[in-house]
């Protein structure tokens, strides 16, 4: 395992639409691997292969209860509801935007031993994934803005929850 470098937003690899994944081996187990532990190192709640320069559809996640996902050639097969929140990019570091999303997911995909496996998920877990299977499709955050005002530095956002909160 071994941290590997986070892309900058600017690069080319996070425009491409990754490649389907023929068969899940050793290889595809260390990318997993390693994509796991660049994310907590970052530290994140999730990141694609592409983010680190592979172009391959394999993504990691780490749920709204520290559970950890490893999947390969994910596709969301169901969406149901709406949520609208902030969300960063490890590729954007100290940015954030207003990004409506599917409140609930199933996903479908390979887990790491290559057997197809469904994620059922809802709230900050669901916007994760669907975050993460963009990236694989060449789509950045940036890209479903609700209103490129919404875009702003993660201080800028800090300070107007506080101002928020002392005027409650």
């Amino acid at each position: 395992m071994a941290v590997r470098e986070i892309l900058s937003f600017d690069h080319p690899a996070l425009r491409q639409k990754a490649r389907k994944v023929p068969r899940v081996d050793t290889s595809i187990v260390r990318l997993l691997d390693d994509l796991a532990e660049t994310m907590y190192a970052a530290p994140g709640a999730g990141l694609a292969a592409n983010q680190i320069g592979v172009t391959l559809r394999v993504c990691v996640v780490k749920g709204d209860d520290n559970q950890h996902y490893g999947l390969v050639n994910p596709v969301v097969v169901k969406g149901e509801g709406s949520q609208i929140g902030y969300e960063g990019c490890l590729s954007l570091p100290g940015w954030v935007g207003e990004v409506e999303r599917y409140e609930t997911v199933v996903v479908k995909g390979l887990n790491r031993k290559g057997k197809e496996v469904r994620i059922k998920s809802s709230g900050f877990t669901a916007r994760a994934f669907q975050h993460e299977i963009d990236h694989l499709d060449g789509v950045l955050f940036t890209d479903r803005l609700t209103g490129l005002e919404t875009l702003r530095r993660v201080e800028e956002l800090e300070d107007a929850e506080e101002a928020e909160a002392v005027e409650a």
